[in-house]
């Protein structure tokens, strides 16, 4: 449901003035976020896990049981790996509970404000390690509350036929991205020349900044969706035949999107591992935290989605666009290359040597190219063939291939150790190829199911993971 807003509302850049407060609490949000998980991995590897501060961490004992019990013995970089995939991996499935909780129980105001305030006390919490599994709760919890309800009063900021609604969500899109270039190259600094947990600090105070500016641009939000109950019922027409092979085959591709989506999602576990050691991160004397690739990886990705979209719009003036399927395996096969060149680095980065930077930059060219094709235009696919009224029910469904990534991710993290380098990224090669290769053959034989008029392809924060 949207609120038929008033189109006299051009208070920030023609736009609504919620749109300002929602931006700029979104920006803080991620800011956080994303301080938080640069330094996740590292810091269980360096330190929580270490003895002398696991033996300090209340219930991690049934807590690392739970995790053997799934993937048997771990060692200590594993189980750092595998409790950051599925911490990266809940962050899109807990939305689902915070919708539900702000639709019928509480409102998205209530909703929103009490997630950001669980956020900035779990970020608070990583100070001690003794609260460590009570932070990661908080925060999870949190960002469920937290992550779809905001994003959702952006949307009730317009009517259902207001033209402003798309450059919105880029102008809230553009705050995402510019709050990731910073937070992990902030809190890594500090935290490599600080402590941890002054890394960690820094990404509370950004949350409660977020928090404070939600408060007080309040009275510009749209109304609550308690209040609009009748208006909100979806339609729902029966489904057909067709409705329902569709709905079959967007899940079936869930999977194969999760395999497609590893090399990606690497980039905030295994990635930072392994970069750590493996490459030339001093310049005029001054070292760069690691977590800076992640800053690195945002820059280009801001400008590759650009390049994209801009691309496409000149392809379409001349040629008939691509299908959204169509686009998804271009963009598959195509960030498959990126890891070959975190491979080439590994070779490099032998006996004392360190690999040069321009190979990772090398990897986030094509997988940011890539990409650019594959989670925005996966939002369009699911949205447009979902069958009408199911769009609610299907986003998440898309969603849960990146839950599947991210904990599939973590799991084949954990084998860096065992694993030679350059074999460990030409397995991701391997594998997303071979996604690539099974999107074809859905395409070919259930892609007349999905087949659409080509719509214009939304911008989406998942590229970032957002």
């Amino acid at each position: 449901m949207t609120v038929q807003s008033d189109r006299r509302d051009t208070a920030f850049l023609g736009h609504p003035a919620g749109l300002f407060w929602l931006s700029a609490t979104e920006f803080w949000e991620r800011f956080s976020y994303y301080g938080m998980v640069a330094l996740l991995v590292l810091y269980m590897q360096h330190s929580l896990l270490l003895p002398g501060h696991i033996e300090h961490v209340l219930g991690f004992t049934p807590f690392r049981h739970f995790f053997e019990w799934i993937y048997g013995p771990l060692s200590t970089n594993a189980l750092a790996t595998n409790i950051g995939g599925w911490y990266l991996g809940l962050v899109y499935v807990t939305p689902i509970a915070g919708g539900i909780l702000a639709e019928r129980f509480i409102g998205r105001t209530a909703a929103v404000t009490m997630g950001a305030c669980l956020m900035a006390l779990g970020h608070f919490l990583m100070a001690f390690d003794s609260s460590f599994l009570l932070a990661l709760l908080c925060l999870l919890t949190g960002v469920g509350c937290f992550k779809g309800n905001i994003a959702t009063q952006v949307g009730d900021l317009y009517g259902h036929e207001d033209p402003r609604r798309a450059d919105a969500f880029q102008i809230y899109f553009i705050g995402i991205q510019i709050a990731v270039i910073f937070s992990p190259t902030l809190c890594g600094y500090l935290a490599d020349h600080y402590g941890w947990h002054w890394g960690f600090g820094l990404a509370g105070v950004g949350m409660l900044t977020g928090l404070t500016i939600y408060l007080l641009g309040r009275p510009t939000y749209p109304p609550e969706p308690l209040t609009q109950k009748k208006a909100r019922t979806p339609v729902r027409n029966p489904l057909t035949g067709r409705d329902w092979t569709s709905i079959t085959v967007l899940i079936l591709l869930v999977p194969v999107l999760a395999v497609a989506a590893i090399g990606n999602q690497q980039i905030q576990i295994g990635y930072l591992v392994w970069g750590e050691k493996a490459f030339n991160l001093t310049f005029f004397g001054f070292t760069m935290p690691v977590q800076s690739l992640v800053s690195l990886d945002s820059i280009i990705s801001t400008v590759t989605m650009l390049l994209v979209i801009l691309f496409w719009r000149w392809w379409s003036t001349r040629w008939t666009e691509p299908n959204e399927l169509t686009k998804i395996i271009i963009g598959v096969a195509l960030s498959a290359l990126g890891p070959l060149a975190l491979a080439a680095a590994a070779v490099t980065a032998v006996n004392g040597h360190h690999a040069s930077l321009g190979w990772a930059i090398a990897f986030h060219l094509l997988n940011d190219f890539g990409f650019a094709n594959v989670f925005p235009v996966g939002l369009a696919l699911y949205s447009r063939a979902s069958p009408k009224g199911y769009a609610g029910i299907m986003i998440p469904i898309y969603y849960l291939s990146l839950f599947a990534a991210n904990v599939l991710t973590g799991w084949i993290a954990g084998h860096l150790e065992v694993m030679k380098p350059t074999s460990f990224w030409l397995l991701h090669t391997a594998l997303i190829g071979g996604a690539a290769v099974v999107l074809l053959f859905a395409r070919a034989v259930a892609g007349h199911t999905l087949a659409p008029d080509y719509g214009h392809v939304p911008d989406a924060e998942a590229k970032t993971g957002a």
